[in-house]
C-alpha cells in the first residue's frame, strides 16, 4: 500500500477494511462507462472553448494590438498543441476520471497530484460562474422574455443544466454536442459575412505608444504587449485540456481519447484563425478591442442591427451555454476523482442511480451561483480561472516529462510526437503564461493564490493522511512505487 494511504473504513461514505470493503466503497462511486465515443468527446473538447470565440479574446487587442495578440495566439496555440499531444499519451496510459490529477499523482507524488487537481478545480468552478454572468448579459441585451441579468437568470442556468447532467452523462454530452454545433455553424457564417467588409488597413489601426519599447503600427504596445496578451490568446483554446476528465466514461478511451483531443484542437485552431482575422479586419482593432460582443460590433459597427448581427448575437448565447454546460461536467469529474481518492471529503464522490456524481455537481453549482450573484464581476473570475489553468498546464506538462524520463518502458498505446521535448515546450510556455497573468490582473492572481493556500492547508494537515489506496489513480501510483522497489532489490 502506498505511503499515506488507507483502505476506506466506516460508514456512511466509506466501507469496512479489506478487499470487500474497498469494493463496496468503489461501487458507490461508479461512473457510467462506455457512454461517450470519439464524436461526443470531440464535441466536448470544442464546447469547453467555443464561448471564447464570441467574446473575451478581443481585450488582448488593448494589451498588444493586432500583431501582439496574433503572436500571443500563435504561441499559446503551440502551447496547447504540445500539451494536448502530451495529454493524449497520458490519458491512454491512465484512462480515469482523475485526468491531470491522476497523471501528476504518478509522476510527482501526492503533493503534485493535489496541486494539479486543485488548480484544475479553480479553473472549472470559477469559469462557469463567470459565464453565467455573461449569459445573463446576453439574455438582457436580446430582450429574451423581458428578463434582466440577475440572480434569477444565474440560478436558472445552474438548475437547468445541472439537472441535465444529473439525468446522465450520455444525455448531457449529446445536448452539449447539439448546442456546440449551432455555435460553430454561427462562427462560420459570421466569418463569411465579416470577410465581405474586410480591409487589411484596419488590422493595425490602434495608435502606437511611443513610450513602449519596440512599438510600431503592428505592435502598438511594444514587445511587452505580446506577453501581456498571452492570457487572451489562451481564450481561443482554454478548456480543451479537460477532455481526459471524461476518460472513465468513454468508449475505448485508449483510442478515442487521442483522436478526440487531436480533432477538437484542429477545429479550435481553424475557428480561432478565421474569427480573429475576420472580426478585426471588418471594423478595425480599435473598434472591437474593448467590446463585450466583438463579433456583433464587427458586423454592424455603430449602425443599426442587421439580420446577420442578430443571428450572431443569438448564436453567442448558444456558445456561452455550450461552454457553461461542458465546464460544469469537467469540474464535477475532477472533484469526483479527488474525493474518491480522499484528497477532498469522500462523500463528494457518491454517485446516484444514473451513475452521476450528484454532490460533485450540486456543491460546485452552489458555489458558482453564490460567486456569480455576490460578485457580479465575470472578468475577474475568469482571470482567476486562467491563473489556475496555467498552473495545471505547467504541472501536467512536467508530469509527462518526468514519466518519459523515469519510466521509459511504461506501456504507451499512444506516444507523443517529439516525446519529452514536446511537453517541455508546453512547460516553458505555460510558465510564461502564468507570469503574464500578473501583468493583466494582479488581484485575480493573488485571489487564486489565497484559494490555493487554504486548499493546501487542508491537504497538509488533514486529507493527505486519509487517502484511499483503492482509488484507481492511487493504485496506479502504488504500482509504480512497488515496481521501483523491486528494481532496487
Amino acid at each position: 500500500m502506498a505511503q499515506g494511504t488507507e483502505t476506506p473504513a466506516g460508514p456512511p461514505d466509506s466501507a469496512s477494511p479489506g478487499a470487500t470493503g474497498s469494493a463496496a466503497y468503489l461501487r458507490r462511486r461508479t461512473l457510467r462507462r462506455g457512454s461517450a465515443g470519439w464524436l461526443l468527446l470531440t464535441g466536448l473538447g470544442v464546447a469547453y472553448v467555443v464561448s471564447g470565440d464570441f467574446s473575451g479574446w478581443n481585450i488582448g487587442l488593448s494589451k498588444g494590438g493586432f500583431g501582439g495578440l496574433a503572436v500571443a495566439m500563435v504561441l499559446m496555440g503551440v502551447m496547447y498543441a504540445c500539451l494536448v499531444f502530451a495529454l493524449a499519451e497520458l490519458s491512454a496510459i491512465l484512462p480515469t476520471a482523475g485526468g491531470g490529477y491522476g497523471f501528476a499523482r504518478r509522476a510527482l507524488g501526492t503533493w503534485g497530484g493535489f496541486l494539479t487537481g486543485t488548480a484544475i478545480l479553480i479553473e472549472y468552478i470559477l469559469a462557469p460562474a463567470a459565464i453565467s454572468l455573461f449569459i445573463g448579459d446576453y439574455v438582457e441585451s436580446l430582450g429574451l422574455f423581458g428578463l434582466t441579468s440577475g440572480w434569477s437568470v444565474y440560478l436558472a442556468c445552474f438548475a437547468i443544466f445541472i439537472g441535465i447532467h444529473l439525468w446522465g452523462v450520455g444525455e448531457a454530452l449529446r445536448f452539449s454536442l447539439v448546442v456546440t454545433a449551432i455555435a460553430v455553424a454561427a462562427l462560420l457564417i459570421f466569418a463569411v459575412g465579416a470577410f465581405t467588409e474586410f480591409d487589411t488597413g484596419r488590422l493595425n489601426d490602434i495608435p502606437a505608444d511611443p513610450s513602449a519599447f519596440g512599438s510600431n503600427s503592428w505592435l502598438p504596445y511594444g514587445l511587452l504587449g505580446i506577453w501581456a496578451a498571452f492570457p487572451f490568446g489562451m481564450w481561443f483554446f482554454l478548456g480543451v485540456e479537460g477532455v481526459p476528465l471524461a476518460a472513465e466514461e468513454a468508449k475505448d478511451p485508449v483510442r478515442s481519447m487521442p483522436k478526440a483531443l487531436a480533432i477538437s484542437l484542429a477545429v479550435l485552431v481553424f475557428l480561432a484563425l478565421i474569427t480573429f482575422v475576420s472580426a478585426t479586419g471588418a471594423q478595425g482593432a480599435n473598434a472591437i478591442k474593448e467590446a463585450g460582443n466583438p463579433l456583433v460590433v464587427a458586423l454592424q459597427g455603430t449602425g443599426e442591427p442587421t439580420a446577420l448581427s442578430r443571428f450572431v448575437n443569438y448564436a453567442g448565447l448558444a456558445g456561452l451555454v455550450a461552454s457553461f454546460f461542458s465546464l460544469i461536467f469537467a469540474g464535477s469529474r475532477q472533484l469526483f476523482a479527488l474525493s474518491r481518492a480522499g484528497y477532498l471529503p469522500r462523500f463528494l464522490s457518491l454517485t446516484n442511480r444514473r451513475k452521476s456524481p450528484y454532490l460533485g455537481l450540486l456543491i460546485p453549482g452552489v458555489i458558482g451561483f453564490t460567486l456569480a450573484a455576490w460578485s457580479g464581476n465575470g472578468g475577474r473570475m475568469l482571470n482567476v480561472a486562467v491563473f489556475g489553468a496555467t498552473i495545471s498546464y505547467a504541472l501536467m506538462a512536467l508530469s509527462h516529462v518526468v514519466l518519459r524520463r523515469r519510466e521509459p518502458d511504461l506501456p504507451r498505446p499512444y506516444r507523443t510526437p517529439g516525446g519529452a521535448r514536446t511537453s517541455g515546450v508546453a512547460l516553458v510556455l505555460a510558465c510564461s503564461a502564468l507570469v503574464a497573468t500578473f501583468l493583466v490582473d494582479r488581484d485575480a492572481a493573488f485571489i487564486a493564490l489565497g484559494v490555493y493556500a487554504v486548499a493546501l492547508a487542508y491537504f497538509a494537515f488533514y486529507s493527505r493522511h486519509r487517502l484511499v489506496a483503492a482509488a484507481p489513480e492511487e493504485e496506479f501510483a502504488a504500482l509504480a512505487a512497488a515496481e521501483a522497489e523491486l528494481k532496487r532489490d
